[in-house]
């Protein structure tokens, strides 16, 4: 019998001073059962970064031909293909073949020898960002994921803190590719 996902609810506030964002997501997560709650937390991070109305959660994990997030415009094409984690070179370019800009979010403290392993093979995408999310922060990311959340998240500077009330967590940026 196959395991099912759990699911996630999350109240988020954004107050993005850098792009003069602010918005409150009221967001459904579900989480397969072989991802962590690290992981889930640094889609959650994700979509907070990059928040439009048009920004949303696909089947990632379920399905290997869509990203963890991703932006379509009115015409159903791809403005923004968004990966969580260390996915390999292919699924990278598939996604800047697929779509006008890929992020992908890295947080694990192996991800500079991963980084180095495929830098060359990217390289030659021109619209392929890679963005480095400190272990300690995506830590304690993964402390503040519950089944029912409210979380106020704050943009500045290129600064992130995310914040459940009772504790906030800094996340500085290290971009390794830009």
């Amino acid at each position: 019998m196959a395991l099912k996902a759990t699911i996630y609810k999350a109240e988020l506030s954004i107050a993005d001073m850098d792009r003069n964002y602010y918005g409150t997501h009221t967001l459904t997560l579900a989480r397969h059962p072989s991802e962590t709650d690290e992981r889930m937390m640094v889609r959650l991070l994700a979509f907070a970064i990059h928040a439009d109305e048009a920004l949303t959660f696909t089947k990632g994990m379920f399905d290997v031909d869509e990203p963890d997030l991703w932006r379509k415009d009115l015409t159903d094409a791809i403005q923004l293909w968004i990966e969580v984690g260390q996915p390999d070179d292919r699924r990278i370019l598939k996604g800047a073949g697929r779509s006008d800009k890929v992020i992908v979010y890295c947080y694990n403290a192996t991800s500079h020898i991963w980084w180095k392993q495929i830098a060359n093979k990217v390289d030659r995408a021109k619209n392929v960002t890679v963005i480095n999310l400190p272990s300690d922060a995506t830590l304690a990311l993964e402390s503040m994921a519950k089944r029912s959340m409210q979380l106020q998240c704050t943009i500045q500077d290129g600064q992130i803190w995310l914040t459940d009330g009772e504790q906030t967590v800094l996340i500085d940026r290290e971009t390794l590719k830009p």
